[in-house]
């Protein structure tokens, strides 16, 4: 069920308890801002999570209230995971759902990292 991106934050969501071990996953990546793992029901060849340590609920509220350490800490590890997943070339695909039309199911800010194939158009032209 989308969620409203504006919500507070929900420290019993799914990835909040990723992030304090309560619930396993596959790590790909982790540092001081981010933490990385494979998705659980993968939409493509290759399909990991990025998401930043911090309570942030959306780009929305991660561009208003993290540290100009943390958004740089967050960014450059998605460019570690893509690097690290062999992604750079041929390509790869980022996607971030915000809000109710941007169908986010988790109010924890996260990026998907698609790969490992042509993805095709990302939205049907109309």
């Amino acid at each position: 069920m989308p969620i409203d991106a504006t919500q507070p934050y929900d420290d019993n969501n799914i990835f909040a308890k990723i992030l304090r071990g309560e619930i396993p996953s596959a790590k790909v990546y982790e540092d001081e801002w981010a933490y990385a793992f494979e998705d659980i029901n993968p939409q493509a060849a290759i399909h990991t999570l990025v998401i930043p340590k911090g309570r942030y609920v959306s780009w929305d509220d991660f561009s208003q209230h993290a540290s100009a350490e943390e958004i740089a800490g967050f960014i450059r590890a998605v460019g570690e995971v893509a690097r690290a997943k062999g992604l750079v070339e041929p390509g790869y695909r980022l996607l971030a759902n915000i809000g109710g039309h941007g169908h986010q199911e988790v109010p924890h800010l996260h990026v998907h990292v698609f790969g490992g194939h042509p993805l095709g158009p990302m939205l049907l032209r109309r």
